[in-house]
């Protein structure tokens, strides 16, 4: 308990801070993040090359500072999305494609909706909240109690439903059985035993093949869908149609075409919009070569 007044606290602190400056504030932190620390920032620098190799240099640094402004603004942001609400979310969030979700939910078998860290994703698991209905969404419990304790909070506000990942899988087909939404992120790197490889942007990418056998497994309709942040400062949530699933009997070709698919579709997105994507993770970390080792 007194944890969570602790975290509670710190909530209200940073609420309290008016917007423009809560922003000007962390922008100018993660700008020093940039300046500073420049593992990640080489990180992103040698992704972004790999990724767009006829764009110049002075082209993948300009997206590279990007990639810390959006991060210094979606932490801004963070501390206020317990404020939101289903009256006000029109003020900061417009929406696409919610017929898309609407139809997927009349199937009555619950929806599974993958994202990436693509703009402020915290915001776009909110809005489906408070647009549409909560969300389920697996999550691997931070280190620090503290920390773990506000994300829980900022995340849970408005009705959506934090899924410990550790011995998920009862959760999540209780979940489904529900005619709930589960969030899948799907642009992180997975090791060798944990996922398939498949290519994103020309390259071997080690993807959570999670996603691929809910689908086949449990018969719910697969949605993509992402925030993207526009000129003036709001946002757009975007919900695509639903993914057709392919179910040839192979279990292990079926997993690899649907998450190829799937990650196709987040490829595209990060092509139009690069500067909100997160270059700095090491996405292409696991290698074919590691498979087997012990």
């Amino acid at each position: 308990m007194r944890s969570q007044r602790l975290a509670d606290l710190v909530l209200t602190c940073f609420q309290r801070v008016p917007g423009p400056l809560r922003k000007g504030l962390f922008t100018g932190l993660f700008s020093l993040f940039y300046r500073f620390v420049p593992r990640q920032r080489l990180i992103a620098a040698y992704n972004l090359r790999r990724a767009f190799p006829e764009k110049s240099d002075a082209e993948i640094v300009r997206l590279s500072r990007e990639v810390y402004r959006n991060l210094g603004i979606m932490a801004a942001e963070f501390f206020a999305i317990p404020l939101l609400t289903r009256e006000n979310i029109g003020e900061l969030v417009e929406a696409e494609g919610l017929e898309h979700c609407r139809r997927a939910l009349e199937k009555g078998r619950g929806v599974l909706f993958f994202t990436a860290h693509f703009s402020n994703w915290e915001l776009s698991a909110v809005a489906m909240s408070l647009l549409v209905k909560p969300v389920g969404a697996i999550y691997r419990p931070l280190d620090s109690g503290l920390l773990d304790r506000i994300v829980l909070r900022v995340r849970s506000a408005t009705g959506n439903i934090p899924i410990p990942k550790e011995r998920a899988m009862r959760a999540i087909l209780r979940h489904l059985k529900q005619d709930g939404i589960l969030g899948i992120m799907l642009d992180q790197n997975m090791a060798w035993n944990e996922g398939v490889f498949v290519d994103f942007f020309g390259r071997p990418a080690c993807t959570t093949s999670g996603l691929a056998l809910l689908a086949l497994h449990t018969g719910a309709p697969v949605l993509p869908g992402y925030i993207l942040r526009l000129p003036d400062g709001r946002y757009r949530l975007v919900i695509g149609p639903e993914v057709e699933i392919t179910r040839s009997g192979d279990r292990d070709a079926d997993i690899l075409a649907n998450t190829q698919r799937f990650t196709k579709v987040i490829e595209e997105i990060v092509r139009r919009y690069p500067e909100q994507w997160l270059w700095i993770h090491q996405r292409w970390k696991t290698q074919r070569c590691q498979i087997g080792r012990r």
